[in-house]
């Protein structure tokens, strides 16, 4: 299969870098609006570079395309890649809001290519061995959730489109806001019901929330909270599951730790392959054998409500409904 990287920043380089690391995948393009970063990163990689994505649909016809793009982009160029017969890996989040997700799922059904998006929670080992034991029962009933992050999103080297909600559809609680609520649904085997929140705009950059309190209840009846901040602080990104029979703490990234007496003690991961390998071969089994995504265009669409909810819910001072 060929593969083309639309969008050559840091997260379409790492997908370029995973796709190196699969028989059977062919990196063949990279489409970036900047020419000299086009050609430096097509010259990496032994590819070719296109400053027009369209251009690059017509002459290389890649089986995937990766759209690793700013994120009032997903839409016009999902569908554009769909109409091209190309299969798709869209970067979270989705789109802007869940009328344009609609869009972008109706294009991928009427071109009849797969539609992926990049949820990676789904692919880190600690967080499926953490989705086992949830599952298991082992630590009795799940009663509650508690999620914090705390980074520096103000950073100076993160690009200005991230600040204007125009252009990526909210701050932190959109781009980072979007794996918490997809941990919490993806792990639970659950949705998103219920939504009471609360965001802050005290940044130095753009018109987009610097930080926000989620609490939410999902569809199976478990209450969580996700706590998000991107102002100057601690680094800190901890998941934490209160059982009936003991507790679990998840660093996505760095490990897992158990706790059934009042002591965590780490959990013994398997070796696995990276996350962005998995979740390419994924998509590549799922377009070969005809299989649906976990991380479809549907399931996918679910997150978008719940940011949305988060900000209605912010706005008014209400609990939400999730849509």
């Amino acid at each position: 299969m060929k593969l083309a990287v639309l969008g050559a920043g840091a997260i379409g380089v790492q997908h370029l870098d995973a796709a190196s690391h699969i028989d059977g995948l062919e990196p063949v393009a990279v489409a970036e609006i900047n020419e000299s970063l086009a050609v430096d990163t097509a010259k990496k990689y032994g590819i070719r570079a296109y400053t027009d994505y369209q251009e690059m649909l017509q002459k290389e016809k890649p089986d995937i395309s990766v759209i690793a793009l700013p994120h009032f982009l997903h839409k016009e160029v999902s569908i554009r890649c769909a109409e091209h017969g190309s299969h798709l890996l869209l970067e979270k989040p989705m789109a802007l809001n869940t009328a344009e997700c609609d869009e972008i799922i109706a294009a991928a059904e009427r071109y009849e290519v797969k539609l992926m998006v990049g949820h990676t929670q789904h692919y880190f080992p600690e967080n499926i061995e953490a989705r086992r034991i949830i599952e298991s029962g082992e630590l009795g009933n799940l009663v509650m959730i508690n999620d914090t992050r705390h980074v520096n999103y103000y950073r100076a080297d993160r690009p200005r489109w991230f600040f204007e909600k125009s252009q990526a559809g909210g701050g932190i609680m959109t781009n980072l806001g979007a794996h918490s609520i997809d941990k919490i649904q993806w792990m639970t085997q659950s949705r998103v019901t219920k939504v009471k929140a609360s965001v802050s705009f005290q940044g130095e950059r753009g018109d987009v929330e610097g930080s926000g309190a989620i609490f939410l209840e999902t569809s199976s009846g478990v209450p969580a909270l996700i706590m998000q901040s991107g102002y100057a602080g601690v680094s800190r990104n901890e998941t934490e599951f209160i059982f009936t029979k003991g507790m679990l703490k998840l660093e996505t990234g760095k490990g897992l730790s158990i706790s059934h007496n009042g002591t965590y003690e780490p959990v013994q991961l398997k070796p696995t392959v990276q996350p962005l390998v998995k979740q390419l071969l994924d998509l590549m089994d799922a377009i070969t054998n005809d299989k649906l995504l976990d991380c479809s265009g549907v399931y996918s669409k679910t997150v978008v409500s719940v940011i949305e909810s988060v900000y209605d819910s912010s706005e008014t001072g209400n609990e939400q409904v999730v849509k």
